[in-house]
């Protein structure tokens, strides 16, 4: 199977990259500016149509996992335009480009499509984003809907990506210096292992499923729950762990109370199931001390 990852140095495209080469696939990974640790890099641009089309022509893959997006919630909001570039018209080129050459396609698309009133969200339930990132993920969707639409929430890993540490690995990396970390305990999500997630997404593409899956984690926490539990699996001090609520953060764009999603679709349909946090973070600190 010849895939093609974008956004292949990420939190979610490198782990993708490395599993897939170990099944043996034919990898290719599309970045923008920092190079993938694993598959053969394809330097493109989302905001650029052109570029996406050259390298999709190029690759001419069988699975295309459409994992890129401007993922920074802060600045989509003031950025918009970029936003819609790369998210809204970036996803309809390669979802287009995909048709074009038989490509099966996974788009990766988030939690925050929702407004955050209830959480535990099922695949059907009404869609709502309350901040521009949401929007313009939700956007993409709509050019997805024949393709499989995996929907995500707060992924994590045991290496940085893209030149990012994600909130696990930033959080043990304070916890281990000494310093204390203020947490929001009014936030809700099922935060989500990048491994867990990779091979639920392989799944997907594998078995050709379609239509909206939500592939997170098993567990609804809260940031503050979420990093106690870290805390206690990787033996550090929680009480440097301290209580904040969402309205004393400095957010530009409103982030949703409680985006938790429900998985029991995905539990009852694939092999690999959501882990429990628990398992996890099991995994998570197995894999940071290989």
């Amino acid at each position: 199977m010849r895939i093609f990852i974008t956004g292949g140095s990420g939190l979610l495209g490198s782990k993708l990259a490395e599993i897939a080469l170990e099944k043996g696939y034919e990898v290719y990974s599309g970045y923008n500016s920092h190079k993938p640790e694993f598959g053969k890099p394809v330097k493109f641009d989302l905001a650029n149509s052109d570029s996406v089309v050259r390298a999709i022509s190029e690759v001419k893959p069988d699975v295309i996992v459409h994992s890129a997006a401007l993922t920074d919630v802060d600045r989509c909001e003031v950025e918009k335009d970029l936003a819609y570039k790369i998210n809204v018209e970036g996803t309809k080129i390669v979802a287009e480009m995909a048709r074009k050459v038989g490509a099966y396609m996974v788009y990766i698309s988030t939690d925050y499509v929702f407004d955050g009133e209830r959480g535990m969200y099922k695949e059907e339930d009404e869609t709502h984003p309350i901040n521009y990132y949401g929007y313009t993920k939700l956007l993409g969707e709509k050019y997805c809907r024949d393709f499989c639409i995996a929907r995500t929430c707060v992924i994590y890993g045991a290496k940085p990506a893209s030149g990012k540490v994600n909130f696990a690995l930033w959080l043990i990396n304070k916890l281990e210096n000494g310093e204390s970390v203020k947490i929001v305990t009014d936030q809700f999500i099922t935060p989500t292992l990048n491994t867990n997630l990779a091979k639920m997404v392989f799944e997907c593409a594998e078995r050709k499923l379609k239509g909206v899956f939500h592939l997170a984690g098993a567990t609804r926490v809260s940031r503050f729950e979420f990093a106690k539990e870290i805390a206690r699996v990787f033996g550090l001090d929680d009480s440097l762990i301290t209580p904040s609520r969402m309205d004393e953060i400095n957010w530009i764009a409103k982030r949703p109370r409680d985006s938790s999603l429900d998985t029991s679709k995905a539990r009852n349909l694939l092999d690999e199931k959501p882990y429990e946090l628990r398992k996890a973070l099991k995994t998570l600190k197995d894999e940071i001390e290989v």
